[in-house]
């Protein structure tokens, strides 16, 4: 458990106040904008291929992938605020790392309401259903399932009753909905198909976005557990959560290396996916619940995003460079 003399960062209260500019940044900081980037990097990593493999780039279908996916994305990161208020694991963190744990925090100080949460949360996934249907009538119906089963995801990983993120599943719902869908989702809406080479491609970029989910679980290990919200490190503690952050970075490197031998990536990609391997072994190392190591967990949980950030800025280039030479 974290002392109580370690002070716990909160949102600045000066976010509060009347007028429409502080009701939009207040909307806007409640999406957590910095964690959208782990969803928006994958549908970079699918055109990429797409234009690579196939030859084929729509600017439109890009943008409005993007624009979709950015709404659901935010949609779910308000909504798990809500569904955790809701079973009370935000009230009772003391042991998260703000910003990255524990939720925006701003139902608990107040900045906004619960309510207010959930309609920002039913507008946003309501933007994210009209920006599919576009979609829809440009590529086909098919978009529509790929699109509502990402959302769907996402909402049903907070939503009590179904709350996979309690069962045991909510990882591998956030690995598919934040990994494989957008990834193979972007390749198939720019070629109308998804092919073997894509789909190796699209699990490095699950497995890093599934090891942020797991190390920002380890900080609000106590909170989740008294909530009775059953996370996979709530049941296997800190070595179960480091086993499982190696085991994700080792299939992540296995990926990359099939990838290169079936010409998906270039040889000298080998470099980087064994640095990133190598870096994400040292944060799978540094996964502690001992108090004095919350500065080097912290640092850890920033490497991790940093790896996924980089990964897959290096699959584009590596793609691109390979294939449009």
């Amino acid at each position: 458990m974290l002392p109580t003399r370690v002070r716990l960062d909160d949102p600045s209260p000066s976010l509060a106040g009347a007028g429409f500019g502080g009701a939009a940044r207040r909307a806007l900081l409640a999406t957590r904008p910095a964690f959208l980037i782990a969803s928006v990097l994958p549908i970079f990593v699918g055109t990429a291929w797409a234009g690579a493999a196939f030859h084929r780039f729509d600017s439109l279908l890009f943008c409005l992938a993007l624009a979709a996916t950015l709404l659901a994305h935010a949609a779910t990161n308000v909504y798990n605020d809500v569904g955790d208020d809701l079973i009370g694991t935000d009230v009772a963190n003391t042991g998260r790392i703000y910003p990255y744990t524990g939720g925006s925090r701003f139902i608990q100080t107040g900045l906004l309401s619960r309510r207010q949460m959930t309609r920002l949360a039913v507008g946003l996934s309501l933007a994210a259903l009209a920006v599919g249907a576009l979609l829809a009538v440009l590529r086909g119906p098919g978009i529509v399932l790929l699109g509502t089963t990402g959302l769907a995801l996402g909402l049903l990983y907070s939503l009590p009753g179904a709350q996979l993120s309690a069962r045991g599943v909510g990882e591998l719902a956030v690995a598919a909905g934040l990994g494989v869908l957008p990834t193979l989702g972007a390749v198939w809406l720019q070629t109308g198909t998804v092919d073997a080479r894509a789909v190796v491609l699209c699990v490095p970029v699950s497995c890093w976005v599934s090891a942020i989910l797991i190390i920002n679980e380890v900080p609000d290990i106590d909170a989740d557990r008294s909530a009775g919200k059953r996370t996979l490190v709530v049941r296997w503690g800190a070595p179960g959560a480091r086993l499982i952050y190696r085991t994700l970075t080792l299939l992540a490197f296995a990926a990359s290396c099939l990838g290169i031998l079936r010409d998906a990536l270039p040889a000298w990609y080998l470099l980087p996916a064994i640095a990133l391997g190598l870096a994400g072994l040292v944060a799978a190392r540094r996964i502690s619940l001992a108090a004095d190591a919350r500065p080097t967990l912290k640092r850890a949980i920033e490497l991790t995003l940093a790896i996924q950030a980089i990964g897959c800025v290096m699959l584009v280039t590596s793609i691109l460079l390979d294939h449009l030479r």
